[in-house]
């Protein structure tokens, strides 16, 4: 009976092994090869890089060196978004409001999502998809409850929302669970 049990371990072992070599080499693979900088505290990278190239006839139209693959993609830049499906194609692009607080660029994975909260200006929202938290400040998108909902006045308060219209925020809510690959660029 030993050996019948050691066998199996020493399967399931060799299976865990191959399936953790197998995901490691598909995140290397779909990684955006220009992001720059290897991951430093949070997953951003410690480089300094370039804004992606953009398409000055189509202002819209998704970045070349965002990435491949389904996956967010956010210009700190530009204020925009774009939800990438399956073979690059883009499901939807919309404008955001970011907060004071912006992520570095590089690579993220969904880390946390609220249906509804209050967010750190005092403001009712919903949808929240979170992604990475820098100096402290939770980064992430949402929308808030109400269109005509003003922030607390403190112009001096650190906020890391991105905040959405209700209907991107449906959007983005649908597309970006848990794991999903949020690419940041310039």
């Amino acid at each position: 009976m030993t050996g019948t049990s050691s066998g199996v371990v020493a399967g399931l072992t060799a299976a865990a092994v191959g399936v953790v070599g197998f995901l490691a080499y598909e995140a290397h693979a779909t990684a955006p090869a220009d992001l720059g900088g290897r991951p430093g505290v949070n997953g951003s990278p410690g480089g300094q890089a370039t804004k992606a190239p953009r398409d000055r006839r189509h202002p819209t139209a998704l970045p070349s060196g965002s990435g491949k693959g389904e996956r967010v993609v956010y210009s700190v830049d530009d204020d925009r978004v774009w939800l990438v499906g399956a073979g690059d194609r883009v499901l939807r692009t919309f404008t955001v409001r970011p907060g004071t607080v912006d992520p570095p660029t590089g690579t993220y994975w969904v880390t946390s999502r609220s249906h509804a909260v209050t967010g750190t200006d005092g403001i009712p929202i919903e949808h929240v998809v979170r992604f990475t938290t820098v100096d402290g400040v939770t980064i992430g998108f949402s929308a808030p409850v109400t269109s005509d909902a003003v922030p607390d006045a403190d112009a001096g308060a650190r906020t890391g929302g991105i905040r959405e219209t209700r209907p991107d925020g449906d959007a983005m809510w649908k597309f970006a669970t848990i794991g999903e690959r949020v690419i940041v660029i310039r």
